[in-house]
């Protein structure tokens, strides 16, 4: 490891190495199947001076997101419903109306920005991926396709104007030089506008033991604490935070140019800070004792899959995500496992999990062959997956999610999530 993508400081304290892996939503086709695949180590590091939680860059963004992405947004109905309350959040909290811009960073399909144009307010999305944009276009959601930092900020803020309200949902993981992207958006951003960005909480991660969630398209692993000191050194103050339940646990930052004194710092930005504090997220300690959850995780998954398949028990998965593959791949899970998975989406369907080469198939493929597990790779969307498919409780069909822990549920039963 070299040294850190925020402050330059060398990078010794390991947080995890999850071994070799490939690129998570590079889907294997066909007619690739007997190829061979790259693999990359898949080793997070932090760094004991800015404490940002980190990969090493192996690829490009330009052949991780540019090329054919696999990954669109709309096929979850949960998300879809999240990002319409969003919405109407912001217009209640700001009052942006016809005469604001909403421009959203990593726009994807339009899955968000479309619930904006419904109510004739201005947008604009800037997406690398230029087949997932022509989704959006198709949508009526105006779309550039190009990769965001500083100098997109002056060409698109100078082509139509800047941004009132400037989003992005689970984007700032997923850019390296995360120096020009926050450089970027204080360029994009109008006087009194607002920055909302939206991420996994490292504090997530660490305590509910979701390392599926570090993967190559993730290059970084964000505190509170670290994004505050990053916003900051960019000329841009958090004055906002609010958790949520989304992805395992995320937190939403709202920013504004430090300039811009007409939006006081709420009391939630010093709570967050504090609890992170005492937590020792400034510590080598916290994060050392992580790597050892990770493979007693790993242990208990295989055991429960070795024990199912000793009792001739036909096990197969929901979902082909980009957590998924690292979950499969770190634990050596293939086909003498899992029989294949499905997913939702026509874009994965008849392609092979990367590494693993599980075949993906459309849903359908579960009630032709009445498995009697169903692992749920995308455990953040268990309630909704497991309402999608309870119909395997038909033949006596259970669910099983992997994180934090292996736990098997049956279709009618009464769904606790995790406290956290």
């Amino acid at each position: 490891m070299s040294t850190c993508r925020f402050c330059g400081s060398e990078l010794s304290v390991s947080v995890v190495n999850l071994g070799m892996s490939p690129l998570c939503q590079k889907h294997v086709k066909p007619e690739e199947v007997y190829n061979m695949e790259k693999f990359y180590p898949l080793h997070a590091f932090v760094c004991t001076g800015c404490w940002l939680v980190q990969l090493d860059e192996f690829e490009s963004p330009e052949t991780i997101f540019a090329e054919d992405y696999a990954y669109f947004s709309s096929y979850s109905d949960s998300w879809l419903q999240h990002c319409a309350r969003y919405t109407d959040l912001m217009i209640e909290k700001f009052g942006f109306d016809t005469d604001s811009f909403v421009v959203e960073l990593a726009s994807n399909d339009g899955y968000l920005l479309q619930w904006f144009v419904k109510k004739q307010i201005p947008v604009l999305g800037i997406e690398p991926a230029g087949n997932v944009a022509e989704v959006a276009i198709a949508k009526g959601v105006p779309t550039e396709v190009e990769f965001f930092g500083v100098q997109t900020a002056k060409a698109l803020s100078a082509r139509y104007r800047k941004a009132d309200l400037l989003l992005g949902n689970n984007v700032l993981a997923h850019v390296p030089d995360i120096n020009d992207f926050v450089g970027g958006m204080k360029l994009m951003l109008a006087d009194g506008g607002v920055i909302t960005m939206e991420f996994p909480h490292l504090l997530r991660l660490i305590e509910n033991n979701q390392f599926d969630t570090i993967y190559h398209e993730h290059f970084s692993y964000l505190s509170f604490s670290t994004v505050n000191r990053i916003f900051a050194h960019h000329g841009i103050m958090l004055f906002d935070v609010e958790e949520l339940p989304t992805h395992g646990g995320s937190i939403r930052i709202y920013g504004r140019h430090t300039e811009d004194t007409g939006k006081p710092v709420s009391e939630r930005v010093n709570e967050m800070l504090e609890r992170e504090h005492k937590l020792g997220f400034e510590t080598v300690a916290y994060y050392t004792v992580f790597e050892e959850q990770v493979k007693e995780t790993k242990r208990k998954l295989l055991e429960f899959l070795i024990e199912a398949k000793r009792r001739g028990k036909r096990i197969v998965g929901y979902g082909a995500p980009g957590k998924g593959n690292t979950l499969l791949n770190y634990c050596g899970i293939r086909t003498d496992f899992l029989d294949y998975t499905v997913d939702r989406s026509p874009h994965k369907q008849g392609n092979f999990l990367p590494g693993t080469h599980i075949p993906i198939y459309h849903p359908d493929k579960i009630r032709e062959t009445r498995p009697d597990y169903v692992l749920i790779l995308p455990w953040n969307l268990k309630e909704e997956i497991s309402r999608q498919m309870a119909h395997i409780g038909e033949w006596g069909g259970k669910f099983v999610v992997p994180i934090p822990e292996v736990l098997v549920f049956e279709p009618d039963a009464t769904f606790v999530p995790n406290a956290n």
